[in-house]
This record gives C-alpha cells, sequence and structure tokens, in this order.
C-alpha cells in the first residue's frame, strides 16, 4: 500500500471519534451489513462519519491491507478498529458497545 492510502486512511480514521468504511453511505447503505451498523449507531445516538469504499477502489483494497480485517462494514473508535457488524453486533446485544461509545 502507497504511503499516500496509508495516509488518507488514517486521516479518515481520526477525523471522528466512530468512523465507518461501509458500502454506501449512511443515507443509502449499498448492503445488508452496513443497514445494521448504521442502524445500531443511530439507535445509540452515536454521531460518526464514514467512507463509501465503493466510491473508491485503492481505498477499499488499502483500508484492508491498513486494518488486515477482510470485510466491510469497518468500524473505528478513537483510531482502534472495533471490527464488523458480527462484532458490533454483539458488542450492541450485551451493552458493550454503549458503554464502550460513551468514553
Amino acid at each position: 500500500m502507497s504511503a499516500p492510502i496509508s495516509e488518507k486512511i488514517q486521516n479518515l480514521i481520526t477525523s471522528s471519534p466512530v468512523f465507518v468504511f461501509m458500502k454506501g453511505n449512511p443515507n443509502n447503505p449499498m448492503c445488508g451489513f452496513s443497514a445494521n451498523t448504521v442502524r445500531i449507531l443511530e439507535v445509540l445516538d452515536v454521531p460518526f462519519k464514514s467512507f463509501d469504499i465503493l466510491s473508491d477502489p485503492d481505498i477499499r483494497q488499502g483500508v484492508k491491507e491498513f486494518s488486515q480485517w477482510p470485510t466491510y462494514p469497518q468500524i473505528y473508535f478513537q483510531g482502534k478498529l472495533i471490527g464488523g457488524n458480527d462484532i458490533l453486533m454483539a458488542m450492541y446485544e450485551s451493552g458493550e458497545l454503549a458503554t464502550l461509545l460513551k468514553q
């Protein structure tokens, strides 16, 4: 991965306490997992920024290399990868996500 792509990814992740790389955008998610992630964050009333990985193939591939995580969406909190939709869902159901995001 090139340095400019890595820097762009890092800048995106740190642009908001909660950041989501997803397919589509919060108003028009392009897959069920992205839609579910958006719903969870909205239910918890958590502001977040996102990036549509379908709009940029270099970022789409670069994020996988950057995070060592193969799937989307990818959810970051305070610059660190939480995981994908499955992890977010489990954390939401256990109450752990609400506790984490209120920090």
